[in-house]
This record gives C-alpha cells, structure tokens and sequence, in this order.
C-alpha cells in the first residue's frame, strides 16, 4: 500500500513464459498487494508458470486480443480491490522497478494517470528501439498532441498507472479489443479532464520481447490517428462516439459498482 491506497500490477499475458519470471522478481513487494495475470490463450506455459509463482491468473478460453485482455485485468483489479492499477507488460520491456515511483504519483493526489515514457530522456534508442519504430512513434505522437490539444511526450507505452476513479469512471467497453485500444484509453482519459503524468522508462529490446509485426504496426498506426481524428471532431462538436460521451465524471456512487466487461464464460480464475 501507498498513503493507505491498495496497489495492483497487472500483466496482459500471451505467450510471456520466457520472461514472466524475471519481470516478477523485480516487482516491489513491500508496495504492491496484489498481481494479477490474464493469459489471452497462450500456447506456452504461461498459465502454469504464473501459477507456480503464486500469481493470481485468469486464462481465457479464446484469445481476446490485446485490448480484450486489459479489460479482464482491469475489471479483475477492481473486483479484488485494488485503488491504484499498473498495467506492465510480463516480456520485461519495461523496468517493474519503476513500480513505486508510478504508484507514489497517482497516491499523491496530484495524478489520475501515470505513463512510463520511453521518450523522456534517451531510453528508447538506447534500450534498442528499432529506427524506424522510433520515428514513427515521435511523428504519431506529434500529429497526436496537434489534434488533441496536448504535450505527452509519448502516445505508445505499454507501461502504465491508473487511479480507481479513472478506470471506473471511462467507458472501456466502447474500445477495441485490438492494440488501437491503449490509444482510445488514454483519449477517453483526456475527454473526462483526467490528470495525466509521465516519468522517465528505460526498454530493452530483445528477442523474448513481444512486438508487433510491419503490417500490424501500420493498422495501429491508421487506428490511432483515427482515434486523435475522432476525439477533435466530437471536441467540436461535428460528431458524437460512443467512445467520448459526457464530460462529466460519474458519483463515486454509481462508479464504485461499475464493471468494465469480462464475460464469465470466457474466463477461467485461480485464486
């Protein structure tokens, strides 16, 4: 716990046995109550291995893709009490050492969300991060931070921390299952006037690191400027989605009760 608040990391999991390991034992344990594992259907061992180092693990019955998959661990943290969630990916990419330092941000009151920004500073290049990755990830967030107002320094980390209210409060249901579903959260996360932090993440690139192939990296990319496309237009009023609906933040009455989506049928739990 930080400042009394409960802290969960969870990992969206496919295919991760070779690295689960080594991203767990850097997870800070004197902060973090809780992690939870959803295997999106993998064909390794992941499950098993989870399971073996006393992680809480949901496996679907059906590969539900890589948005499908946060939303069960984002409704799971929640069902389990969670105050503060961090969202790390188990192919030890990210550092899980920068654990506290997101949860402190969010526990101190002064942020809704946190991302771990491999741009601040020179990590991404340095940990490996493919050129044209690189470029790519500086003109979307540029074209991004145009048409919606904003100066992140990063749209495409995988690597971040929510506050309860946030993810209680935005309408997950509405995005993708696919990987365009990281953008739409965040877009939604700066339609309801959330505060949103950065710090500074080192990556590491190697060949147990999950990454996404060219043309799937293209059908982000277009999925992405879409959503920044959308998110000016309803600002403007041209158009309305079901992704950007009222500004106005539900009473803690109402969200407290509230789930985000994850069928029962196509999950199987271990406690």
């Amino acid at each position: 716990m930080i400042n009394g608040k409960r802290v969960a990391v969870v990992l969206p999991a496919y295919n991760a046995d070779r690295t689960l390991e080594r991203t767990y034992n850097e997870i800070d344990f004197t902060i973090v109550d809780d992690v939870i594992l959803v295997d999106d259907c993998s064909k390794d061992r992941t499950s098993a291995l989870a399971r073996e180092l006393g992680i809480f693990t949901a496996t679907h019955k059906d590969n539900r893709g890589y948005g499908g998959n946060q939303k069960t661990c984002y409704t799971i943290a929640l069902e389990r009490g969670a105050d503060i969630v961090i969202m790390l990916h188990p192919d030890y990419q990210y550092s899980p050492k920068l654990v506290p330092a997101m949860a402190g941000m969010i526990a101190s009151g002064h942020y809704d969300a946190v991302f771990a920004s491999r741009i601040l500073g020179n990590g991404a290049l340095a940990g490996g991060m493919p050129l044209y990755k690189y470029v790519a990830n500086r003109c979307l967030t540029a074209l991004q931070n145009l048409l919606m107002g904003a100066k992140l320094s990063e749209y495409h980390t995988g690597y971040r921390a929510w506050s309860r209210d946030v993810l209680e409060t935005l309408a997950l249901p509405a995005c993708s299952d696919d990987f365009v579903f990281d953008n739409q959260m965040i877009a939604q996360t700066m339609w309801k006037d959330f505060q949103i932090g950065e710090i500074s993440c080192p990556t590491r690139y190697f060949e147990e690191a999950s990454s996404i192939n060219f043309r799937r990296s293209c059908t982000y990319g277009f999925g992405v400027l879409g959503t920044a496309f959308l998110y000016r237009l309803c600002k403007m009023g041209l158009t309305s989605s079901e992704l950007f609906t009222s500004k106005e933040r539900l009473p803690k009455s109402v969200s407290a009760g509230r789930t985000i989506a994850a069928p029962a049928a196509m999950v199987a739990e271990d406690a």
